[in-house]
């Protein structure tokens, strides 16, 4: 099939041939929900995969240490450099006497120097925007890149696309996964639009003023999938929800009128595309991302046994629902900021992860979180600060608009700007009595 939907950077075939014996893999965020699951679909399966490199924040040295040391890897990467003594000694106490331990590299562009060392695949599973600069380095360096890192292709959409070959991205996140699989089965043409699903979270049902009394630990308490902080905050919020759609416009290239949620509650279908015959091709397996995950790193081929399949011999209900956007518009203000372009989504994501991590810390409501993000977006947009596509050429504050000159030094002031202006609103929310904000 050469005339799939697939974005240029995405295509149904291998992106190059492997070299004799085991795929060569590096892991960025190994420590992390993506790294742990990938270990374990890597030592499940030594013949066909081999880990040369690890990288981690740093806050779980133990961990690290035990993963170098059973897949024996050359080096190992943290971001905290205050780290390196326990991690050090942690790996002294993992391996015995007379073995060679790996390289230490530290700092904050410690994971970016490990993604453009010789491998096969990187898998970046990093969570937030700091994984933008691996994800370049990867791509520049030739490597296939397993992308779980989704933040690192809205903020930097451009540069991302600009430095990706065809066949250089392969989709971790489920959700996208998904549609690359099922876009296999039609042309550009054919398809009339992708229908994302998304579980609805915990909160699935309640009304914008039932939101508002949310506490964190509410929030965290995921019915489906066991996820990291900030990720689980984000599926509640369903502002996870709003960057998928718009990565699945950066990955695949289809308008956001022609990008629909739909709620899912058991997560057995991942995401569908629909043909313009009027058939829907829906990708189903259990909520388990090890599938995805053994799929990014083994493109072309599938990984025998990855994760359970669906069991067929029980009764099983699967229900479908509209979303609701008065309660969550989060979606909807994430497609108004991917349709913006330029600095737009950076400015989204930063201020999105400074408003949860003041949730998390009881300074801001739940409902406060998106609420906080939209001011952000559009006190940028009316300021300047905020740049989007259809401004061309280079504006004053330094940040060009999406197709021109964009940098990652662009980015990162537009980060740095609503990073700081979310905390402000979100300070100054924390001030406000309940009464006056509901």
């Amino acid at each position: 099939m050469t005339d799939t939907l697939a974005h240029p950077h995405l295509r149904f075939e291998p992106a190059r041939t492997d070299p004799g014996g085991p795929r060569e893999i590096v892991i960025l965020g190994s420590t992390g929900s993506i790294g742990t699951q990938a270990i374990d679909i890597v030592l499940r399966n030594p013949d066909r995969f081999r880990v040369t490199a690890l990288a981690a924040a740093g806050g779980r040295v133990d961990l690290l240490a035990e993963q170098a040391h059973r897949l024996r890897v050359a080096a190992v990467a943290v971001s905290r450099e205050e780290t390196v003594p326990a991690l050090r000694e942690a790996l002294t106490a993992s391996y015995g006497a007379g073995e060679p331990v790996p390289e230490i590299l530290a700092g904050p562009d410690a994971a970016t120097e490990l993604a453009a060392r010789p491998c096969h695949t990187v898998l970046n599973g990093i969570t937030g925007s700091i994984g933008l600069a691996p994800t370049l380095a990867a791509l520049k360096a030739g490597r296939v890149l397993a992308l779980a890192n989704k933040e690192s292709l809205i903020v930097g959409g451009p540069l991302v696309k600009a430095a990706a070959e065809p066949g250089q991205i392969i989709p971790v996140d489920s959700e996208h996964s998904a549609l690359f699989q099922a876009l296999a089965g039609g042309t550009r043409a054919e398809v009339r639009k992708l229908v994302v699903t998304a579980s609805g979270g915990p909160f699935r049902g309640r009304t914008r003023r039932e939101l508002a009394g949310v506490t964190p630990e509410q929030a965290l308490a995921h019915p489906t999938w066991s996820m990291g902080p900030v990720v689980t905050i984000n599926s509640a919020t369903l502002v996870n929800k709003g960057l998928e759609v718009i990565e699945a416009h950066l990955l695949f290239d289809i308008p956001f009128d022609r990008i629909e949620v739909v709620v899912h509650p058991q997560s057995y279908i991942h995401s569908m595309v629909e043909f313009t015959d009027g058939s829907t091709l829906a990708q189903a397996s259990p909520p388990d991302m090890r599938m995805p995950i053994a799929l990014g790193i083994g493109w072309p081929e599938r990984v025998p046994d990855a994760a359970p399949g669906v069991d067929w011999t029980t009764a099983q209900t699967w229900e479908f629902f509209p979303l609701d956007e008065e309660a969550f518009p989060s979606v909807p203000l994430a497609c108004r900021v991917g349709a913006l372009g330029g600095t737009a989504p950076a400015v989204f994501n930063a201020a999105n992860e400074e408003c949860v991590a003041a949730f998390l810390g009881g300074g801001l409501p739940f409902t406060g979180i998106v609420d906080t993000v939209a001011a952000v977006v559009d006190e940028g947009l009316a300021s300047g600060v905020v740049m989007n596509k259809s401004q061309g050429g280079a504006q004053p504050s330094g940040t060009p608009a999406e197709g021109t000159s964009l940098t990652v030094a662009d980015v990162l002031e537009a980060e740095t700007w609503a990073r700081a202006r979310a905390r402000e609103l979100a300070a100054r929310a924390a001030h406000t009595p309940s009464e006056a904000r509901a």
